[in-house]
């Protein structure tokens, strides 16, 4: 039985094979452009490697389209037929668990088979990943923050410790223990420096703790870690933007978005989701956008019938609600009255916080600030749910910041700015500075 760089066992008898399944797990940690190429490489020369087909329908269900759905069935049909033909290891039987349980819409079960793998193999780093990836999805920072460090000892001195550490570092960051998710985050990088996810997760920390100049130093200093990167590296843009924002430099982040962020105008709902809150913060503090939304909301209305992740359902409505796409949203609403009546893990998440969510997003764009707030806060409890991170998430706080201060709900706004600036360890940015300084001239200035 040969073993890949995760120290595992794989049924792949060919060496050159095993060199390209590495390759894979090497790409699929970096969030390298080779990843599909590796996968191809490996089902080309072993098409009974039940572990190859599982790892395709996980990755495209890790894309949150619903046309890749029929692709992800197809990879889970030819992985149990091919455990029948050639067996496999348990490992791999649990691989294909779970892709069958995130398929029956158990994407919680997926994640029980991947921590199965780890409780036998704590050095399977690529395992380790998916199941990162998965919680990443259903907003799991704790349960993300406890399976990484179930394998940190066992990564001590691996080839792939340095990408443990970068996934470390973002469970860190997520759970507000910053100054150990930088500590971290740029450990990690020193052994792995082509690890995008472990930059980002210090990007995080910058951006959490309004250190501005740092995120941006960091970035611009580890281009290496990130400009081989798939659609990722416009994550790594949207973060530099984000820090250019908060040190207003508006012109700047609109060249980032225009020359950058959506220099290639892709429909994944990643990358409209970093186009999305970043038009919307740019509006919020009252710059023009002009068209931009016009080839967001484009994508977005054929999408209303996707389904598969309320976080990208959500960026679709910023699209469409600043595009005045009344029909689609209206659609897209609809489609969440029904969801949220079926049962599974992701409908829930439509039910509780996606329908007050996009009710909060409907009224903003339509200037009902009372009852955008009203929703917005009704969703709030809940909200990390829909998955992504405190930053992404952090454009619908936004929202509610300013639909408060719209409708004149100063004491309720003042607290969930209080709140948000708790969250971030005390620092204050300047979106809390501005709104803060609102509320004290709006306080001054006598009633007439």
């Amino acid at each position: 039985m040969m073993h890949d760089i995760c120290q595992a066992p794989v049924s792949l008898d060919d060496p050159a094979l095993v060199a390209e399944w590495n390759g894979l797990i090497r790409a699929f940690l970096a969030h390298g452009t080779a990843t599909p190429t590796h996968l191809g490489a490996v089902l080309s020369g072993a098409p009974q490697f039940a572990m190859g087909h599982a790892a395709k329908g996980l990755f495209s269900l890790m894309m949150g389209r619903k046309e890749l759905n029929a692709v992800a069935h197809e990879a889970g049909q030819a992985a149990v037929a091919a455990l029948a033909v050639a067996g496999g290891t348990t490992r791999e039987r649990l691989w294909v668990r779970a892709l069958g349980e995130w398929l029956a819409g158990r994407p919680s079960g997926a994640i029980a088979a991947m921590e199965r793998v780890l409780a036998d193999h704590p050095t399977d780093t690529l395992s380790a990943k998916v199941s990162h990836a998965i919680r990443f999805i259903l907003g799991d920072g704790v349960g993300m923050r406890a399976s990484i460090e179930n394998v940190l000892e066992a990564h001590k001195g691996h080839e792939l410790e340095g990408y443990v550490l970068g996934c470390h570092a973002f469970t860190l960051e997520e759970t507000g223990d910053y100054a150990a998710a930088e500590a971290t985050g740029l450990r990690g990088l020193q052994l792995a420096g082509d690890d995008a996810w472990g930059l980002h997760a210090v990007a995080h920390v910058y951006d959490m703790t309004a250190r501005p100049d740092h995120g941006i130093a960091l970035i611009e200093n580890n281009v290496s870690a990130w400009d081989h990167c798939n659609n990722f590296r416009y994550h790594v843009w949207w973060h530099k933007a984000l820090l250019h924002l908060d040190r207003g430099e508006n012109e700047i982040v609109l060249a980032l978005y225009d020359h950058k962020i959506r220099a290639e105008k892709t429909d994944d709902y990643r990358d409209i989701a970093n186009a999305t809150s970043l038009l919307m913060r740019l509006e919020l503090e009252g710059t023009d956008v002009g068209a931009r939304w016009t080839e967001l909301a484009d994508f977005a209305q054929h999408r209303t019938d996707d389904g598969c992740v309320v976080f990208a359902d959500l960026h679709y409505q910023l699209a469409l609600g600043a595009a005045g796409r009344d029909d689609a949203q209206s659609a897209l609403a609809t489609r969440f009255a029904l969801d949220a009546t079926r049962q599974g893990e992701m409908p829930a998440r439509v039910a509780d916080p996606g329908k007050a969510a996009l009710a909060g997003l409907n009224a903003f764009a339509e200037g009902r600030y009372d009852a955008a707030f009203q929703n917005l806060v009704a969703a709030r409890p809940t909200m990390q749910t829909i998955g992504g991170s405190h930053a992404q998430r952090d454009v619908f706080e936004r929202m509610t910041i300013d639909a408060g201060l719209r409708a004149g709900m100063v004491d309720a706004t003042e607290a969930l700015i209080e709140d948000r600036i708790a969250r971030r360890d005390g620092a204050v940015d300047r979106f809390a500075a501005t709104r803060l300084a609102t509320i004290s001239e709006e306080r001054r200035i006598p009633a007439q």
